[in-house]
């Protein structure tokens, strides 16, 4: 039972025994090393930025363009206001179809049905649309209208359109 205890303390002491110096190992452990370590870079000071964004116009509003110095928008484009409001233009132009054309004393009209099943027979110089669209002309096959619209800046401006015969053998398919 002794030498069990032993036994231990003769393994450690022999581990001990058969190395270097503790001391040299230390003072040698380094010799072999090169290392060279970079300086750190030099720290720029920290200079603040003014954010100055309420000079800036805004992006989500729209912007009107300024005219010129010297010129009055008083000769710009606008709708009509002096003429008899006629029966197609209570109806968005997209609701309206044209059915047929027919031809009166060298004229050329053609028929307009509404939504709700009423037939009218135009020519050009009539109105229709919602959009103040006057027609300009009407042939066999359509009907074309220049509207006057407000763009987003609020000024008026011209649009051709146009609305085309529905044949009776395209509604049927």
């Amino acid at each position: 039972m002794k030498t069990l205890r032993l036994l231990p303390i003769l393994l450690v002491l022999s581990a001990c025994n058969g190395g270097d110096d503790p001391r040299t190992f230390v003072a040698n452990a380094g010799k072999d090393l090169r290392g060279k370590v970079q300086p750190l870079p030099e720290v720029k000071p920290y200079e603040p930025f003014v954010y100055a964004a309420s000079e800036l116009p805004d992006p989500f509003k729209p912007r009107k363009l300024t005219p010129p110095s010297g010129s009055s928008k008083a000769g710009g484009l606008q709708p009509p206001r002096d003429h008899v409001k006629q029966a197609l233009e209570n109806y968005p132009l997209e609701a309206l179809k044209m059915v047929g054309t027919l031809q009166q004393n060298n004229m050329n009209h053609a028929l307009i049905k509404t939504p709700d099943n009423n037939l009218y027979r135009v020519k050009q110089g009539n109105y229709m649309g919602q959009n103040f669209g006057i027609i300009t002309q009407v042939s066999d096959t359509e009907i074309k209208l220049t509207e006057i619209v407000q763009d987003s800046g609020g000024d008026w401006a011209e649009r051709s359109t146009s609305l085309s015969l529905i044949e009776e053998s395209l509604k049927k398919k």
